[in-house]
């Protein structure tokens, strides 16, 4: 039997959450293991597991919320920047859809996602990846993970 979702637990009220923000489509609540404080979650309250699961008109919904809370985020915490990040598949820890935003200040150490770096060995293969992501994208909305 597979293990039931922790943020649905919290999206029905079953599970305790240090809530933000709570309305129809949404819920945002302080992650449990907070890279800073003030790490905040915002999750739909649908379950869905990725960006490209979530629907199409629930998307400019879910992307204004995340603005509005980058900036209470920021100004709560007293923090010049933040980290808004989604982690789809790898990396995810709960199978649920949750973005992130996280308090950032000037040297403060998280340096976790930005390295190693691979370049291109040369503008023929950016060119070629360019390329093949671009016709991806004019192709549709058909990603063919389906």
């Amino acid at each position: 039997m597979p293990k039931p979702c922790a943020f649905c637990a919290i999206v029905a009220g079953d599970a305790p959450a240090h809530e933000v923000h709570r309305d129809a489509s949404t819920v945002a609540f302080l992650d449990v293991k907070p890279i800073f404080p003030g790490h905040v979650l915002l999750v739909p309250r649908e379950h869905v597991t990725t960006l490209a699961d979530l629907p199409p008109h629930q998307v400019p919904g879910f992307f204004a919320l995340a603005q509005r809370l980058e900036r209470a985020v920021e100004t709560t915490m007293d923090a010049p920047g933040s980290l808004v990040l989604i982690n789809n598949v790898v990396s995810q820890s709960v199978p649920h859809l949750h973005l992130h935003v996280v308090p950032r200040r000037p040297k403060d150490g998280l340096r976790f996602f930005l390295g190693p770096r691979h370049p291109y060995p040369d503008t023929n293969e950016a060119d070629a990846v360019a390329e093949r992501i671009g016709a991806a994208l004019r192709a549709g909305p058909d990603d063919g993970r389906g």
